[in-house]
């Protein structure tokens, strides 16, 4: 049996497309040995590792999502409002607009790890130093102030103090971490939930332009890296005018990545058959 090993990126709510990724690799008879995650990604592979299945995960994170029979009017009804305020809450002070404290121990009560060395599966989490300008590995002792960190978009989340680091979103110096999976790995796996942007005439929100700017220089960065350190398998399901805290659309989310599931599926099958010949 080959030593897979995955990178799971970020991209916002639609991170949520891991899960389908996790459940193609299960449905092939593979788990990984070692995960490296960023941002949702951090998210996802922490819960993955501690032992929570893909179906565990998507139940979690189905119960922000609107039902196929709903549309966006219904999240200004009350199950709606107190659902979203109860996991992702504005912050009127500090450095940040929202807090998703409540959010990550929600998630993380499922699970019971609370450091990375309690975890079924050796992980790394990716984030970025905001004063040193450089990557930020973290493998070793509590594992939610490290995600937390790696989420931690400006503007949107308040930076992380850890271990004398200011910390910021991964995704500033690298996107989708497959170079940071353990060289014992025989395949390597990366899943890119950045998406595609649908292209409008209009001159984009403020908000708009400064997470998209955001998502504009990770692709860059993803682009240089795949010329000198490219993945066996590279994933990227086509999940089009999602915006990072659209997690109420879960549902829409994973149909979406679903969609190309089977094709990932084949992508894996056949890295495995070219190593077996080879």
């Amino acid at each position: 049996m080959e030593n897979i090993g995955l990178a799971l990126g970020g991209g916002g709510a639609k991170g949520i497309a891991h899960i389908v990724a996790l459940e193609a690799i299960e449905e092939l008879g593979l788990k990984p040995v070692s995960i490296a995650g960023t941002s949702i990604g951090a998210v996802v592979g922490a819960l993955y590792a501690g032992g929570a299945g893909p179906t565990d995960i998507r139940e979690m994170f189905l119960r922000f999502s609107l039902e196929k029979d709903e549309t966006i009017k219904h999240l200004v009804t009350k199950r709606h409002i107190f659902k979203w305020m109860d996991f992702i809450a504005p912050q009127f002070r500090g450095r940040g607009l929202i807090r998703v404290e409540n959010l990550l121990t929600y998630l993380f009560d499922s699970i019971e790890s609370t450091t990375f060395e309690a975890l079924q599966v050796p992980l790394r989490v990716i984030a970025a130093d905001f004063w040193s300008r450089e990557e930020h590995v973290l493998e070793s002792g509590p594992l939610l102030p490290a995600i937390r960190g790696s989420m931690s978009l400006p503007g949107l989340l308040e930076p992380v103090k850890l271990n004398g680091s200011v910390l910021i979103d991964g995704g500033a110096v690298n996107p989708v971490p497959f170079d940071r999976l353990h060289s014992h790995c025989d395949i390597t796996i990366a899943v890119d939930a950045l998406g595609v942007k649908t292209t409008s005439p209009k001159t984009p929100s403020l908000s708009d332009a400064v997470f998209n700017t955001f998502q504009i220089m990770q692709k860059s960065i993803i682009r240089e890296k795949l010329v000198t350190h490219r993945p066996d398998v590279y994933f990227t399901p086509e999940l089009m005018g999602i915006r990072v805290l659209e997690f109420y659309r879960a549902r829409e989310i994973l149909d979406c990545a679903e969609q190309h599931k089977d094709h990932f599926k084949q992508q894996i099958t056949h890295c495995m058959e070219n190593r077996a010949a080879s």
